[in-house]
This record gives structure tokens, sequence and C-alpha cells, in this order.
């Protein structure tokens, strides 16, 4: 006896495997506990899956130059708060709870060489379904990708030691002190330990980063280093930090470079052509925005180029989104020299 297969039997074949679905789904008979494990079947095609869908994605996505390795201290903190928990350090096991997850989190010191640069990119980035790997949170921040990257990509080489000098001992240690967390990253002066993208706060003004701590944990700045930071202060531990980290000797009115005519002209008086006003006309002694004299070039350049966005219009009217405007308008050849001007070098 033939079975002619027709659209219409096709139609309920399908209908019915997928009441089938629902009704076992719906039966409770799926068993979803981590502590049941999957088949290895199961685990096996699922890794399989996340391997083919990150090296297409990362190979379209992400860029060429995905590691910045000159940034590994604030990585380190990152990582320290935030990952080591689940995937462990050097010298450090992850903690037991997180290792009872289906699936645990991989030892990056084991694994970390199985993954291209660009590959790690793309999962930092975007995080992993089903996995309890989240995205990065500050979606606009590929910079503090790529130091992440050349964090995990060090890992299987790295000694305890080398992991205790990078987060100063003491970021991401549960109970460590507000301020000895933050000085794992920023230093106890406040110098930002010789980094180029950790700011010196020593000498800022105090309302300033309070302003900004609170900012970052409410998510009204982006980053996802220093949102993750700030995430458990309360307001008294945010004018407590403020205080301290102000107090401490830093800033300085002695930038380089003071033989550019045309960067001190921009900071001084601004380019009225381009409806750009001076640096100094709000970043001056006594004015409820950062000082930026003694600054470390490296990172007012970085700050200015990420202050610019992405190109999507802003509206100026806005307060938050003076700064975006004002970074548009400074010729692309001058933020370099600015910041230099700014700047110093000995931080």
């Amino acid at each position: 006896m033939t079975i002619r297969i027709t659209w219409k039997r096709a139609a309920l074949a399908l209908a019915g495997i997928v009441a089938l679905a629902l009704a076992v789904g719906w039966s409770g008979a799926i068993n979803v506990a981590a502590s049941s494990g999957h088949w290895p079947i199961t685990n096996w095609f699922l890794h399989w899956v996340m391997r083919n869908s990150v090296g297409t994605r990362s190979a379209l996505e992400s860029p060429r130059a995905a590691a910045d390795p000159q940034g590994l201290v604030s990585a380190a903190g990152h990582f320290a708060a935030s990952c080591a928990a689940c995937h462990g350090a050097p010298g450090m096991r992850p903690r037991a709870v997180f290792q009872a997850a289906t699936p645990p989190a991989p030892d990056l010191a084991r694994t970390a060489s199985e993954w291209s640069d660009r590959e790690l990119y793309w999962i930092i980035d975007h995080g992993v379904k089903f996995s309890g790997m989240p995205a990065w949170p500050a979606r606009d921040r590929p910079d503090e990708i790529r130091r992440m990257v050349a964090f995990v990509r060090r890992l299987p080489t790295m000694t305890p030691a080398d992991y205790a000098r990078l987060t100063g001992g003491v970021a991401g240690i549960a109970g460590a002190p507000r301020f000895e967390a933050c000085a794992g990253c920023h230093g106890a002066d406040g110098r930002g330990r010789g980094q180029g993208d950790i700011p010196v706060l020593g000498g800022q003004h105090p309302a300033y980063l309070e302003t900004a701590l609170r900012a970052y944990r409410d998510g009204r700045r982006s980053s996802g280093v220093m949102a993750n930071a700030a995430a458990l202060l309360n307001d008294a531990d945010v004018a407590a930090l403020a205080a301290r980290f102000a107090a401490l000797p830093g800033l300085e009115e002695a930038p380089n470079g003071r033989h550019d005519a045309e960067a001190e002209r921009i900071v001084t008086r601004g380019l009225p052509d381009r409806q750009l006003p001076a640096c100094s006309s709000c970043h001056a002694p006594g004015k409820p925005y950062p000082a930026l004299a003694g600054q470390k070039p490296a990172y007012l350049a970085a700050r200015i180029r990420q202050m610019r966005g992405d190109g999507k219009k802003v509206d100026a009217r806005q307060s938050q989104a003076t700064m975006p405007v004002i970074a548009r308008r400074i010729p692309e050849a001058m933020v370099d020299r600015i910041a230099k001007y700014l700047g110093h070098t000995s931080g």
C-alpha cells in the first residue's frame, strides 16, 4: 500500500509534531535542572553550533585590530571584579556556585588559545545565549573590549604574581575597602598607575568626580568597566571616594607643547568660524567641569574621539549632548595636538 503525500497531509503531520512538542513542554517532562547536566550529544551539538556561529560572525563583524595590550591594568581590574568568580584567575579557583552551572564557565587559562583575537572580541562584545556569558554592557566602548581581548590572550601564560601586579593585589577581593578596590586600577596616588587609558584623579574637582561616579552608576555615562565598579556604591561611598581622590596631588597646570600655537589658540580662544568655543571657557579653575590641564594626553584624545560618537544626530540643546557637538567640531588633525598641549607625560 502506497501512501500518497499531499500538501494537506504534510501540513497535518507538521501540526501534529508541533502539538506533540508543545504537549511535552507543557507536561514538565523535560528536566531543566542544572544539576542534571546535558547529554553528551546535546553538549557536543550546542558547543559545535556556538563555535561555528562565533567563527562566522567574528569574521564578518569583529575589527581586524581586535586586541590592545596597552590597557591591561583596567582590563585586569574588570576581570577580577566581574569575571574571575566564574572563570577563575591565575592562582585562584572559580567560585563553586558558578561551576555548578550548566554549562560551567571555561577555564580561560586553558581555552583562550583555542580562539582567535577576533573570536574573543566577538564573544566579549556580544556574549553567548544560554551560557551565562553576558554581552559587554557599554555598546559604544570597543576600546574596552580590545583591552579585555589582550588580557584574556595573556591568561594562559600569566603567573599569580603577574595577576597580582596587574590588579593591584586587591581588585575583586570580596570585602576590599572601597578606596583600596578603586586604587587597584587608579593607584593609591590617583595617577592611574601609568596607564594611558586611566585618568589622573588627584587634584580633580570633588564635585566633578561625584558627578562622574553617579553617571557611571546610573548608566548615563558609558563604560563597562566603570559601570560595574560603581554599581554597588551608595551616595555616601561616592562622596567619600570623590573627596579622597580629589585631595591627592596630581593634576597641575604645566602642560607640554606650549610651542603649538594652533593648539593654544583652540584651547584659549576657540575657532569662531567653526562655532568651536575655547576649551578654557569651561575647563578652568572654579568651573563645574573637569580640569584638563595636566591630564594624560592619551586619555584626553581618546575621550574626545569617544564623545564624537557614531555620527548619529544629537541635539545640542540637551545638556548631555553638549560635548559630543563640541567634540565633532574639533578638526581631527588637532585632537592629539590639543591633548598634548593640555596634558603631560610624566603620569
